[in-house]
């Protein structure tokens, strides 16, 4: 028996050789069309000629930069002979979205995208010297720097990004004189745009805002977009680094207000977690008291408001005792809008012309589908623990004056009045009190955010 499995065995074996040696011929291999070329000659769609990249097999088609691209006629497409396509010259495509052309050429096929540009002409930066940012207004194509003072303005040299594909006149990296606007022309095939370029040279600035990074550019999104609200909007401001203030860079001699809007992914929770994250800050609280000291004042806000109690402006020089806070990436996204109370503070200055819904005593800082790290930085009241058992305490012990409240009684907005030669600050640590959106967001309560610091700006500045 064995030996006859193994006879059977064999003849199994070499039946399959003659079976593949049959399917092998050249009778059968002429079926496979295996040489046809896959290759897109010419593409256009409503007439706009596509480049073709025949390495990446991609197909780029240029428009202009307000143009309909979600129904556009293919107008042209040319095949390698003998190719054949899943779209046809007379198909409407939405090109908003990336297109797939299928080619096949025989038993060969290949897949060609098609993606739309449009020809936008903006500038996306502007630096002179490296140093110091511009605020670009795109809606009135105006771009505003401001520099100190004991800068030369007749060669001064910009540092410019602008759209892909663009070219700009006169030139990033060029020495240029500013003592004048400059014009400066954007043009990216039929796009084109002209941004006028002001330079105002500031020698004794009257508002700062501070941060641990060198120049603006260097802050983290939520504070940077807090820093150019402000240069864009309270005039005679600069940005100044605490290295700045520390080394005696800038001229305090006419300043009247310092903000320091001051986030960190994660929080920072409690003094010594303070000194850690803002060293810089730390360094430079002696020429901040003294500023302090001489009548000027501060805005503290998120965990900046650790920073009274090392400037002298803190009774028991104690720090927010109840901090926490999300990471920008990945911010919660709230259902509804977010608020603070004001119970017994709706008259003072820094409440006042805000939107408002049925509660005056109720403050809506964000609205809904807002993304929102919750940074927080505030004073817990309790006796369960933190040291302060009651309001009254809190006040006794810091010296300081509550002004906003969260649900759970925290005190989140406060004030550390003016008197004697000292200047006033006011501190706001409130997970409402939010400057950056990661998503795009329908504005209305969140205007509320700048308006409420303008009002603290014309409060501090007695306007």
């Amino acid at each position: 028996m064995v030996i006859m499995k193994k006879i059977i065995s064999n003849i199994t074996v070499v039946l399959f050789a003659l079976l593949a040696m049959t399917a092998c011929t050249d009778d059968n291999v002429s079926d496979l069309r295996l040489n046809g070329d896959c290759s897109v000659m010419a593409f256009a769609a409503d007439e706009y000629e596509g480049t073709i990249d025949a390495d990446k097999k991609v197909i780029t088609v240029r428009v202009p930069e307000t143009y309909n691209t979600e129904s556009m006629t293919v107008t042209k497409l040319t095949l390698s002979d003998g190719a054949e396509s899943n779209i046809k010259q007379g198909d409407v495509l939405n090109l908003a979205y990336p297109q797939v052309i299928h080619v096949a050429n025989g038993n060969v096929s290949l897949d060609w995208t098609v993606n739309v540009k449009r020809d936008e002409a903006k500038i996306l930066s502007f630096r002179i010297n490296d140093t110091y940012t511009g605020v670009i207004d795109e809606a009135n194509k105006r771009i505003t720097v401001s520099v100190p003072n004991t800068l030369d303005l007749t060669t001064l040299i910009p540092t410019i990004t602008y759209s892909e594909n663009a070219t700009i006149t006169p030139q990033s990296g060029v020495p240029t004189n500013f003592t004048q606007p400059v014009e400066y022309t954007v043009t990216n095939n039929s796009a084109q745009s002209v941004y006028t370029v002001t330079v105002t040279p500031i020698g004794k600035p009257e508002v700062l805002y501070v941060g641990l990074a060198n120049t603006m550019d260097q802050l983290n999104i939520e504070e940077q977009t807090a820093c150019k609200w402000m240069l864009s909007n309270i005039p005679n401001s600069l940005y100044a680094s605490f290295a700045d203030i520390k080394a005696g860079n800038i001229d305090l001699s006419e300043c009247k207000v310092i903000w320091w809007h001051f986030h960190k992914d994660g929080g920072v929770d409690g003094k010594a977690a303070f000194e850690k994250a803002a060293p810089e800050a730390v360094e430079a609280a002696v020429k901040l008291r003294d500023f302090y000291n001489n009548g000027g004042s501060f805005i503290f806000t998120r965990y900046a408001t650790n920073m009274p109690a090392f400037i002298g402006a803190v009774a028991n020089e104690g720090c927010p005792n109840n901090c926490w806070g999300q990471n920008e990436n990945d911010a919660e996204k709230i259902g509804n809008p977010w608020s603070f109370f004001i119970d017994g503070h709706t008259d003072h200055p820094m409440f006042q012309n805000l939107e408002k819904g049925t509660n005056p005593a109720e403050i809506f800082t964000c609205d809904a589908g807002y993304r929102i790290t919750n940074s927080t930085a505030q004073w817990h009241i309790g006796s369960d623990w933190g040291g302060y058992p009651t309001t009254a305490s809190w006040r006794e012990q810091t010296g300081g004056q509550d002004l906003g409240y969260g649900g759970d009684g925290a005190i989140v907005a406060w004030e550390f009045p003016a008197g004697g030669t000292h200047g006033g600050i006011l501190c706001i640590g409130s997970g409402c009190y939010d400057w950056y959106s990661i998503d795009d967001v329908t504005e209305f309560y969140h205007g509320n955010v700048a308006k409420m610091t303008l009002n603290a700006f014309n409060y501090l500045m007695n306007k």
